[in-house]
């Protein structure tokens, strides 16, 4: 798939509020500093599309980018973030919840996953819960580049290993380097498949 036209579109707290129509959107999410805007970027092709942060936890709101007039990347806030108060992380909990369960243009949501990192229990239950709601999700390892190549694969691999120990069989699963763009054409052609799917 060519990126043609990447604009962002609207920022909002309420589901309800998102773009009226039935373009497909695909979601990404992830914990806080999983470098899920690098990511955004990495597969639009425009570096300052979604806006990068040294400080976790800076998207607080649901970002809609519209690709190619057609089709929507929406930028989600993450999860987990410690530093937060209590009743700011209850607020994102249910901003995350009613987007990802009632957004019925929601069309695949990508989870992000630092690959330097044993499987943390955060992101497990996540995908547990997604499981059990049927939402249609894929998992997206990031800065594979900041391991070599057998000891990234090797993280993938044990990942892998540790979600079958609960689920039968695994969701798409994608392996990314937003410095080498590793990842960027196999993301883009599923999210084609899936349009070509839908038309």
């Amino acid at each position: 798939m060519i990126i043609r036209s990447a604009e962002f579109e609207i920022s909002n707290s309420d589901v309800r509020k998102c773009p009226a129509g039935d373009k497909p959107e695909y979601a990404f999410i992830g914990r806080s500093n999983v470098g899920k805007s690098s990511l955004i970027n990495m597969l639009t092709g425009n570096g300052s599309l979604a806006k990068t942060s040294s400080t976790p936890g800076k998207t607080m709101l649901i970002n809609h980018f519209i690709i190619n007039k057609q089709w929507y990347i929406v930028d989600l806030p993450g999860y987990g973030y410690a530093q937060r108060g209590k009743e700011s992380r209850e607020q994102l909990r249910k901003m995350i919840e009613s987007y990802v369960l009632q957004r019925r243009q929601m069309t695949n949501l990508f989870v992000l996953v630092d690959s330097r990192h044993k499987p943390q229990k955060i992101d497990l239950e996540f995908m547990q819960w997604l499981g059990e709601n049927g939402v249609p999700f894929s998992i997206v390892f990031t800065k594979l580049d900041k391991l070599g190549v057998n000891a990234g694969h090797a993280n993938v691999e044990a990942y892998k290993a540790e979600l079958l120990n609960s689920w039968e069989e695994l969701p798409p699963i994608f392996e990314t380097s937003a410095v080498d763009k590793r990842g960027r054409d196999e993301i883009l052609d599923y999210i084609e498949q899936i349009n070509s799917s839908i038309e």
